[in-house]
């Protein structure tokens, strides 16, 4: 067991403030056109969402932190597992459940499940190249 990598923490986060940036830059169109009239209005603070979101980003990504200081760095292929795993069995049924009760047009819950997915995978490839 093995101390937790802060500086693997933040770029971890910084990993998926990338994705989001070139994930939601691709997905926009269909973003709005399935979310209807006023359904994803422009944020008169993008500054607060940006670091809003980085902020969260850090606590999940302190917790993968956690869980790779605990592996052995030879064995490559949990990175991938353990985080793609996180984002198919906690994150992404939770935002589900979320966008079940909400209503959400289904395919905004696949564009962000894809998201979310990518997303979790980008911080264990982080947490793999800082072992």
């Amino acid at each position: 067991m093995g101390p937790v990598d802060w500086f693997a923490v933040f770029l971890a986060a910084l990993a998926v403030m990338a994705v989001a940036a070139g994930w939601y830059r691709v997905f926009a169109r269909p973003l709005v056109r399935r979310a209807g009239p006023g359904g994803l209005e422009l944020r008169r603070r993008p500054f607060v969402t940006v670091l809003g979101t980085f902020v969260l980003v850090l606590v999940s990504a302190s917790m993968l932190g956690h869980m790779f200081a605990r592996i052995d760095p030879a064995k490559w292929w949990l990175y991938p597992m353990m985080s793609g795993g996180v984002a198919i069995a906690f994150v992404i049924p939770a935002l589900w459940t979320n966008y079940l009760h909400q209503r959400n047009p289904r395919p905004i819950a696949f564009i962000d499940a894809g998201f979310w997915f990518l997303a979790y995978l980008a911080m264990g490839l982080v947490f793999w190249l800082r072992s």
